[in-house]
Formats: structure tokens, C-alpha cells, sequence
């Protein structure tokens, strides 16, 4: 997205123009907007997570009041949320997941309030950042007109309106996905991706695991639940409050605080099918609807949260008569703020709250040297340093390991083909070869950590082996018969920077060795 402030950064970059073209619409223009007024993406990058999150805020207390019209309700619910939201790092990205919640949840409040024009935008808005909500969108609208409104028993004239407007503009949205073909190729089958390591614990798309309930259930990609559900700390309250509501709804005559219970909680249980069917679905036809992840754990924070919001105040309301019986009312009901305060904060309290994920660039001098050359310089690195330098430093690499996708086979063989080459030529014994693989990438600078070019290094390295075990394996042989790099011989002669444990080789110095 930096290219929307200079269009000329990252000329001809395979990496960037295959993140560029997967960007929803509707997500990439809200950035390209701001950065007509000289905004850098970056820097709307940091803001957006609070403005997201109070907008979240705000949707999930309107549905929760639309369900439940009790203010503290409200404000547990968002509590709750916003606990668990800033224990993963969906919403700190800003990327298009962070969109789902608000925009999500806007689409149920307009429904709840039987809005014709705002399920329409709400629908729109969310397939411009999130096309996968919008399925998950419109199977709640068929599930809650079936259900909700009883259409088979009653004709309700506005409720077809409602549906046949979320539908036809969910239809518009979906269309373009359907009838054109990616200019990267059909996406990868489940065959194929069984064949590759990149979807095995430690690789980049890391899907499959020999483990079915880690599979099934706590997989980031393949599990139905929110991995940070299961975390030994900080457990979300709510995945135990909302597991209560049910129970605490089938004996509604000891609580009476649920005759405020209105019937626009049916969209919870129609929210958990579609969104459970869904993930069945994606799974089914894996990869065409991405991740079944995306279909389910989004959707479970959002019902826990409010479940877990309303469980709590029903509780709360009993214990709080009980108390009001006794004759020590004041200290009671102090022990029990004290409780619940611990009980509801105690996420937030840890260490790990809130979790970002951010990546903090630790060599400013490396990034500031790349930042001044020219803007189509393209850097060669195994280094997992690398991968920072796109955002840093503005300029090109030939290949990263956080780049390396495999969903899209006119986009991975190409990388994969780089990364073996880059393999290949940096523990290359032959000048010749070298100096053919710069030429063929166009080759600016090569990086280099200060003993990549050991065997030691080769052996404990695993990111080699996970590039291509073959080729690592040949290269660890050819280094305990003695063969050494030719890069080892360039490096004093053709050194132009050298920084913490990185060597900046110049390409050009390594064409005229």
C-alpha cells in the first residue's frame, strides 16, 4: 500500500503485486483514500485498531440491548469482547479480519432492528472488506427470516423485503469471485497441499496436523474454536459465562430477570449454525473458501461474548437479591465487586494483554541504507530479516519466507523457484553460477548473515530445510567434502555495509569478480 503515496516503489514485484491483487476492494480503497491526503498506511495502520474497536464497542452493546434491554448486560458484553479481541492479533492488524467486527456486527444490529436499507450497506460494506462474512451474513438473514419470523406460517411483507435485499446485494458482492479467474491460477486442492510442507506444523500456511483434535477444534486455520480459548493464560471469561446461558435459560423461573429476554436471541443459535455449517462447508471444499477458521471463530467471540455478557447479569441479579435478604448487605456486596472485578478483569491484568504481534525493526541503520538507494533495487537474503525490509525500507526483495504462500501455484512455483535458486547459488562453489543467478533476478545486493556460509550454519538452520530439504541436503554434503562458497572468497572486496550480523554484498562488485 505504500505504492499508493509512490506509485513507483516495488517495480516488477512479484511479492507485491500477488498481496495487491488478493486485497479486497473495498479495503484497499480505504487506505488508497486516506493516502490522497498524504496519510501513510503505516501510520493508519497504528490508528485504526482503537477506532475499529469502539465501533465494535458500540454495535455489540446495540445487539446486546436489542436482545437483552438491560445496560449492564450491554457493558459485560462489550467487556468481554473487547477482552478477547486483544488476545489475538485480528483486530491490532488492521487488516481486512479486523473489519469483520465492527462491520459484522452492524450488520446484526440493523437486522435485529429490521432495517431493509441498512442490512443492504451493512452487506455491501462487509464484502468490500471481508467477503467471507458476507456468506456467513446472508445465511444468518435465510436462517433468521425461516426461523425468527415464522415465514412459512405468517407472510410478513417487510421480512421478504429484508431478505431479498441482503440476498440480492450479498449476490452482487460474491458475483465478480465466481465468474473471473485469478491471474495467479485455480487456487491450491487439499491433494495438492498434503504434498507440501508448508501446510505442516512449522510452515507458513501450517494447516494439516497428525493431531485430529488440535485439527478439528484448536487448529488457527482448521479448528473450529478460538485458539486462545485453550490457552493455559489468560482463559477469556466468557468461554465459561456463555456456556452458562443455556442452563440458566432452562431454568428461567429461579431468574426473572429473563422474562427482559426478548426473541431476537434466536439470532445467536442461527448465528452458531450458519457459521458452523460454513466451516464444514470450507472444509469440504478447501481451499476455495479459505481458511474454515474465518467461518467459525469470529463469529464464536461475538455469541460468547453476548452469552456470556447476559449469563452474568442474570447471575449477578439473583446474588445481588440474596444479598439485599441479608443483614451485612454492605461488606457482601463489596466482596462480591471485588470478585467480579477480578473475575472479569483478570485478562487484562496479565502479562501477556494485550497481545499485537508487532514486528519492531531492531537495525535502522540496514533499513536507512537501503532506504537511499534506488527505488527498483531489488536485495537477495535467506535471512529472515529479509522480510522486514519491504515495509522499512521501501525496496524490493527477491524472496522472503513470510511471503511464501502456497495457495496460488502461478505465485508459489515462481517463489519456490527463487528460494531454491537463492539456495543454491549463495553456497555455490562456481563464480559462473552466481553471476548467472544475479543476472537472471537482477540482483542489486546480496544479505548475509555473518556465518550463513558455514556448515554449522547449514545444519541448524531450519528454514533451509523447509525451502527445499533436497536441496539443503545437497549443499550440507558439498560442505563436508570441503567445497566452499565462492561468496566466502567476495565477501571483503565487495562488502559495502556491514551491521550488527548482517554483510551487505554489492551485486555489481560480485559481476566483475
Amino acid at each position: 500500500m505504500l505504492k499508493f503515496l509512490d506509485p513507483e516503489l516495488f517495480p516488477n514485484d512479484l511479492i507485491i503485486d500477488y498481496f495487491q491483487s488478493l486485497a479486497p476492494p473495498g479495503y484497499a480503497n480505504f487506505y488508497k483514500l486516506f493516502s490522497q491526503f498524504g496519510v501513510s498506511p503505516l501510520l493508519l495502520n497504528q490508528i485504526l485498531p482503537t477506532i475499529l474497536g469502539v465501533i465494535t464497542t458500540g454495535f455489540c452493546f446495540g445487539v446486546c440491548w436489542e436482545i437483552f434491554p438491560i445496560p449492564i448486560a450491554g457493558f459485560l458484553s462489550t467487556l468481554l469482547l473487547n477482552q478477547n479481541l486483544w488476545l489475538k492479533d485480528d483486530l491490532i492488524t488492521a487488516t481486512p479480519r479486523a473489519f469483520f467486527y465492527p462491520l459484522f456486527l452492524a450488520f446484526l444490529y440493523l437486522l435485529l432492528r429490521r432495517s431493509i436499507i441498512g442490512v443492504g450497506i451493512a452487506i455491501a460494506v462487509l464484502g468490500g472488506f471481508y467477503p467471507q462474512g458476507v456468506l456467513i451474513a446472508v445465511g444468518v438473514l435465510i436462517l433468521h427470516t425461516i426461523w425468527s419470523e415464522k415465514i412459512v406460517e405468517s407472510i410478513n411483507k417487510k421480512s421478504y423485503l429484508i431478505l431479498f435485499t441482503g440476498l440480492g446485494v450479498g449476490g452482487l458482492i460474491l458475483l465478480p469471485y465466481l465468474i473471473n479467474s485469478s491471474q495467479w491460477g485455480e487456487v491450491i486442492s487439499l491433494t495438492q497441499a498434503k504434498t507440501l510442507p508448508e501446510f505442516y506444523p512449522g510452515g507458513r500456511a501450517s494447516f494439516f496436523t497428525d493431531k485430529p483434535l488440535d485439527f478439528w477444534l484448536t487448529g488457527d486455520r482448521s479448528g473450529l474454536l478460538p485458539q486462545e480459548w485453550f490457552r493455559k493464560s489468560p482463559i477469556p471469561p466468557q468461554v465459561f459465562a456463555g456456556i452458562l446461558l443455556p442452563i440458566l435459560l432452562r431454568y428461567s423461573s429461579k431468574f426473572s430477570l429473563t422474562q427482559k429476554i426478548s426473541r431476537s436471541i434466536l439470532i445467536l443459535p442461527e448465528l452458531l449454525f450458519v457459521s458452523t455449517g460454513l466451516f464444514l462447508l470450507a472444509h469440504l471444499l478447501a481451499f476455495r473458501l479459505h481458511h474454515p477458521s474465518r467461518y467459525s471463530q469470529h463469529s464464536l467471540r461475538i455469541i460468547m461474548a453476548i452469552a456470556g455478557g447476559i449469563a452474568i447479569t442474570l447471575l449477578l441479579d439473583v446474588i445481588l437479591r440474596k444479598i439485599n435478604e441479608q443483614q451485612n448487605k454492605i461488606f457482601l456486596k463489596l466482596g462480591l465487586v471485588v470478585l467480579v472485578f477480578l473475575g472479569l478483569c483478570y485478562p487484562s491484568l496479565t502479562s501477556r494483554f494485550p497481545i499485537t504481534n508487532n514486528i519492531v525493526g531492531k537495525i535502522p541503520l540496514l533499513y536507512e541504507f537501503f532506504a537511499i538507494q534506488p527505488k527498483d533495487t531489488r536485495i537477495a537474503s535467506l535471512s529472515d530479516e529479509a522480510n522486514n525490509i519491504p515495509a522499512f525500507s521501501q525496496r524490493s526483495i527477491l524472496v522472503g519466507s513470510e511471503y511464501l504462500l502456497p495457495y496460488h501455484q502461478n505465485y508459489y512455483q515462481p517463489m519456490k523457484q527463487r528460494a531454491e535458486g537463492l539456495i543454491k547459488a549463495q553456497y555455490s562453489s562456481n563464480i559462473e553460477e552466481v553471476k548467472q543467478f544475479i543476472q537472471e533476478y537482477e540482483v542489486d545486493f546480496w544479505m548475509l548473515e555473518e556465518d550463513a556460509l558455514t556448515l554449522e550454519f547449514v545444519q541448524q538452520e531450519e528454514s533451509l530445510k523447509k525451502i527445499s530439504p533436497t536441496v539443503s541436503a545437497e549443499i550440507e554434503e558439498n560442505l563436508k567434502t570441503g567445497q566452499k562458497p565462492i561468496l566466502s572468497s567476495v565477501t571483503d572486496r565487495c562488502t559495502v555495509l556491514q551491521v550488527q550480523e548482517y554483510i551487505i554484498l554489492d551485486a555489481n562488485c560480485i559481476l566483475k569478480s
